[in-house]
């Protein structure tokens, strides 16, 4: 009858697990983090700055729930944005980007970067969908952009908003470098000149040369600007809003609601980058190291933000020059490029990728299933090549804990002889166990060392493949086509030809069920539990799982089932080399199954 209790309390719990999983982590996400490292609120930006845009229309409207890689969601602000990009795009008044990397424009009304393009990301797994846009002009619904410029003093006229700047050519490329110039009524010339890499880099020298009869001071700033409607999902576990390195620390504890509710956020340590991170892309400030601006954070209303950074007021005597330089990242986290701007000097930008606090084991797993992928073309298959790997690895250990098994089941007529004569003496019968393990050099602890060694392996996995843009949209084989999204497969909708579209878990698809089936197999070749009412949770467990990982990235369930095969396989080998365990877990089984018998028939 206990037996019975323990079962149903068991297989309740496993269902409020099962079913508040979900909605628990959708509503702990928002509330996750700590607290921004703030020393204080940043002052109201003097009236002269050009860095206020207008919101974007549709902005105060509720905006839809972010997705995993973030974007506009409804149809309405999808038509909004092609319409105002087919407008804005169109103007005589831009010079072109035109890069390996990336395409797009800047708007010489006002000087802004505010349209890029990357070519070798797509937006979706079809190779001829058009490439992600990461900058679109102020005003549109997907509103982001760079902008470069200066704050003029004592009434000093610096560029604005709608200044029309010249422009010495036509496009920017890595081998042609582009200068933009105004200059104010009273002699002062005001120059940018963007230069380019082939990736993402984008420089930018910003010169003032005063040829007026007096001195004028100017502060320089920059500003990334951007709507959060097109915000990626922000988790516990990756991180998109608000990011900078301040005194070469990342800082991931600022996000858009804290921004909101401050209106504005200014960070103690000088900013080495500072600006925006969705799970894939980022767009940053880089100063130059010997430079030292102020860095913040601001709301600007409307579902609108900008990271800026503001340098001290700078003195221009007459017939002088004085600039400094600047770079701009806009572009997507490969790691390998990361680490090569970090080789330049910028600290630290590969950890705006959120490894955690476990990155010193995340990226070496990253790092070989990359090399992998390079060898086989294959992501899938370097997924199962890495699995062969850790197992492979964990070999020997598993011949240790198959041999601490039969050693502990050899001695179990000893340990029953034990607790049969200190039943009722429990702290006796623990001190004659502990001595009988130690004089037949047995370990109870050594068959769960391969599974604690598992863990860290599989969490590693689990945000390699979860935040790595290396594993977006990366196909395996057949119907899955994106091994960083769950299957897409739906076993309650036969695979499509019913019309709806299941949701969560019971999104259940073929992956979901053959990990359910392989771990079944392989709990069942494992020696079974001496309590009746524990070898019955562990009969269920796999199910449950098989619903829990339904929602998990399709290739860290390739990986699981295929570590579920290795495992049985290794087991079977292992008992073909330990009969005698074999045969001890069948007679185990056989007196379970006798005394689940029995205690049925007494209820």
């Amino acid at each position: 009858m206990e037996n019975q209790r323990n079962m149903i309390l068991a297989v309740v719990l496993m269902g409020v697990i099962l079913i508040g999983w979900q909605f628990g982590l959708g509503y702990i996400y928002p509330h996750m983090g700590t607290k921004p490292a703030v020393v204080a609120t940043a002052p109201a930006t003097p009236a002269s700055t050009p860095l206020a845009h207008a919101a974007a229309p549709g902005a105060d409207a509720a905006p839809a729930k972010p997705t995993r890689e973030g974007g506009l969601q409804a149809p309405q602000d999808l038509a909004a944005e092609a319409s105002d990009l087919k407008t804005a795009l169109a103007s005589p008044t831009r010079v072109a980007i035109v890069a390996p990397d990336v395409m797009g424009s800047i708007n010489l009304a006002g000087a802004v970067l505010d349209d890029l393009t990357l070519n070798r990301h797509r937006e979706t797994t079809d190779p001829h969908s058009p490439p992600v846009r990461l900058f679109s002009p102020a005003g549109s619904p997907a509103q982001h952009f760079a902008q470069v410029g200066w704050i003029g003093d004592n009434g000093l006229a610096t560029p604005n908003g709608s200044t029309l700047w010249q422009a010495d050519g036509p496009r920017l490329t890595p081998a042609t470098p582009v200068t933009l110039h105004w200059t104010n009524p009273t002699g002062q010339t005001f120059t940018l000149k963007y230069a380019i890499d082939d990736h993402y880099m984008i420089t930018v020298a910003q010169n003032v040369t005063n040829d007026g009869a007096t001195p004028v001071s100017v502060r320089p700033f920059a500003q990334v600007n951007r709507t959060d409607r097109t915000a990626s999902l922000d988790t516990w576990q990756v991180h998109s809003g608000p990011i900078g390195a301040f005194d070469g620390t990342v800082d991931f504890s600022s996000k858009y609601a804290g921004v909101a509710a401050a209106n504005a956020i200014t960070h103690a340590g000088v900013p080495n980058w500072i600006g925006f991170t969705d799970i894939y892309w980022l767009s940053v400030l880089i100063p130059d190291t010997a430079s030292h601006p102020v860095g913040s954070y601001r709301a600007l209303g409307g579902g609108l933000f900008r990271a800026d950074l503001v340098y001290p007021a700078v003195v221009v005597a007459p017939h002088q020059t004085i600039g400094q330089n600047l770079r701009v990242f806009a572009g997507a986290k490969e790691n390998a490029l990361l680490e090569a701007y970090e080789k330049q000097g910028i600290a630290n930008l590969s950890l705006s990728i959120d490894w955690g606090w476990f990155r010193w084991f995340e990226k070496p797993i990253f790092w070989l299933l990359d090399s992998l992928f390079k060898a086989v073309k294959n992501f899938g298959v370097a997924l199962i090549l890495l699995t062969l790997i850790v197992r492979g690895a964990m070999f020997p250990i598993a011949q240790r804990q198959f041999a601490s098994m039969a050693a502990m089941r050899a001695i179990q007529p000893k340990m029953k002889a034990i607790q049969e004569r200190y039943k009722d003496d429990k702290p006796r019968a623990q001190q004659e166990v502990m001595a009988l393990y130690k004089s037949e050099g047995v370990n109870p602890l050594a068959g769960c060392l391969p599974m604690f060694l598992q863990i860290p392996v599989f969490f590693a996995l689990y945000k390699v493949l979860v935040l790595t843009i290396e594993m977006r949209h990366q196909p395996f084989v057949g119907w899955i086509h994106d091994l960083s999204a769950p299957d897409p497969s739906h076993v309650l909708n036969l695979f499509g030809l019913l019309p709806f579209e299941p949701s969560g878990y019971f999104g259940l698809g073929v992956l979901a069920i053959a990990l359910g089936t392989t771990m079944w197999l392989q709990f069942k070749l494992q020696p079974a539990a001496m309590d009746p009412s524990q070898q019955q949770v562990m009969s269920i467990m796999p199910w449950m799982m098989m619903f829990v990982m339904s929602t998990f990235a399709s290739g860290l369930l390739i990986y699981w089932i295929t570590s579920n095969l290795l495992t049985i396989g290794q087991q079977r080998y292992l008992y073909s080399r330990h009969p005698q365990l074999k045969a001890q877990a069948n007679k185990d089984q056989t007196d379970i199954d006798r005394v689940v018998k029995r205690d049925g028939k007494k209820t």
